[in-house]
Parts: structure tokens; sequence; C-alpha cells
């Protein structure tokens, strides 16, 4: 109901959860579907894992070559700082990024 109406599309999945890709690209490709134009904006979290996928993996996996040549489309890894206080430097980033679409698309 709020894909068709958004502003951009956040999908943020597990990279170290290997046996939850399939699934996770089932539901994105649902999600956007509904809405052929809407930017995308991937989270591969959970890099600092050893188990976690590589960002190229994720983009396989999730299927993102299918997502349209028309979508505007990012994949950003992510992970959380040793101590959790710091703003890592992909996500600083990605919240410039996503301001700056969310600005650009209203």
């Amino acid at each position: 109901m709020y894909v068709s109406r958004g502003l951009l599309l956040i999908f943020v999945v597990d990279s170290a959860d290997h046996n939850r890709l399939p699934e996770a690209k089932k539901y994105l490709h649902r999600l956007i579907k509904i809405n052929p134009i809407i930017p995308l904006v991937v989270f591969a979290n959970k890099q600092d894992l050893k188990t976690a996928y590589h960002i190229t993996d994720i983009h396989e996996a999730l299927g993102l070559s299918d997502v349209g040549n028309d979508r505007t489309m990012f994949l950003f890894g992510t992970q959380v700082t040793e101590n959790g206080s710091e703003i890592p430097s992909t996500m600083q980033d990605a919240k410039d990024l996503i301001a700056h679409l969310a600005t650009h698309m209203q």
C-alpha cells in the first residue's frame, strides 16, 4: 500500500544470513513490482561478520541486475562500529544520499 505512494524504497538485508537471502529476494522483487520507478536503496548489513556475503554476492543473491534499467538503485555495505557510537562513513554517505533523493523526488 505504501510503496505505490513512496518516494524511495529502503531495503535492509542481513549479509550473514545466507539461508534467508532467497526469501529476501522474493519480497524485494514483490515490493519493487508495485512501483517500477521508485528509487531503491539496499543496505547489506553485518558486513563486519566473517560469515557475511561480500557486497557483490548480495547483488547477485538479490537479483539486483533484474530491477530494471530505469530504476535508480544503490547498494551499501553496512555494519555497526565496534563501540556502536560512531556512524560509519558509508552510513553517513547513505544518509546524505537518501536526503538528496527525498528532496528531489517531491
